[in-house]
């Protein structure tokens, strides 16, 4: 079967953009479709176990893209913002740049072939087994399921589809002639951008927001939570349980122990610790690789 690789970037009146990009499955026996509900998946902590964008790089870090000191550095840095559990408008600064950094120079083939080797390797056995059968019900309801991540929306797509998912909306990255530019096309798929973009989605799709549902562990993402008819919080952080109580909605928790009160990792500012790290071994790789 031939893959799809359809990437849609939408700008609304006010410049905020963001892109989805649809898987090339589709179940066996398909039920009736229900065209205007749809349910929205937060990825880190949400749907899996940590960062998609750290699994990410400790899958490159095994392939030797850059050096497990680095990886290491990048945990230790994780471990601080999980204490303090809070971002900074200088963190959004540095993950954009971060971000600009780590994809410059790669085609986008070799991001989705690796992508799909480290899904299937570290960020597979991270799935929350109870978030998936979550997604999967609105699949046998017919409605579409779109993750929403900071991630780049290439490998969001990838994850998607290892999943059996609709598809994925995520950070966009300018790509010419298949390649990444090291340019953003917008703003990183963060807070409010989650809730811009499942509105575009939602236009273009027809969806009607009040039939929907959105599922991620964050108050950061009470935008995305609060633009549909149902909130649920898995795996909340504490805000965000303190939120859920209070609107009543929803509360799944697929944690167990002492796990169950850990803060989780603020987003971005795992996206731009790791791009960070991560940078700095492909420049390393690349000197070897020219050297």
């Amino acid at each position: 079967m031939a893959r799809s690789r359809k990437v849609t970037v939408s700008t609304d009146a006010h410049g905020h953009t963001a892109g989805w990009a649809e898987t090339d499955l589709a179940p066996l026996a398909p039920p009736a479709p229900d065209p205007s509900a749809a349910a929205f998946f937060d990825v880190d902590n949400t749907m899996m176990r940590g960062a998609s964008i750290y699994w990410f790089a400790r899958g490159l870090a095994a392939r030797n893209y850059f050096t497990t000191t680095d990886l290491a550095r990048f945990a230790w840095q994780q471990l601080r913002f999980r204490l303090l559990a809070t971002e900074h408008a200088g963190d959004m600064s540095q993950a954009k740049e971060a971000a600009l950094a780590f994809v410059e120079g790669w085609r986008v083939d070799d991001v989705e072939r690796l992508a799909e080797e480290i899904f299937d390797e570290l960020m597979a056995p991270r799935i929350w087994a109870g978030t998936r059968q979550l997604a999967q019900r609105h699949l046998d309801a017919g409605e579409r399921v779109w993750l929403v991540s900071a991630a780049p929306v290439e490998i969001g797509r990838v994850i998607a589809a290892r999943l059996g998912l609709t598809g994925a909306v995520g950070t966009v990255a300018e790509i010419v002639d298949g390649a990444y530019t090291g340019r953003l096309v917008g703003d990183l798929m963060h807070g409010p951008a989650k809730a811009e973009a499942v509105s575009q989605l939602a236009a273009v799709e027809g969806l009607d927001l009040g039939r929907c549902t959105a599922y991620s562990d964050s108050c950061n993402d009470l935008p995305m939570l609060s633009m549909v008819g149902r909130g649920v919080a898995v795996n909340p952080d504490a805000a965000l349980f303190r939120e859920a109580r209070q609107r009543g909605w929803d509360v799944r928790d697929f944690r167990t122990g002492r796990r169950a009160v850990k803060i989780a990792v603020p987003s971005t500012a795992a996206a731009g610790l790791v791009a960070g790290a991560v940078t700095a071994g492909l420049a390393l790789h690349r000197r070897r690789r020219d050297g």
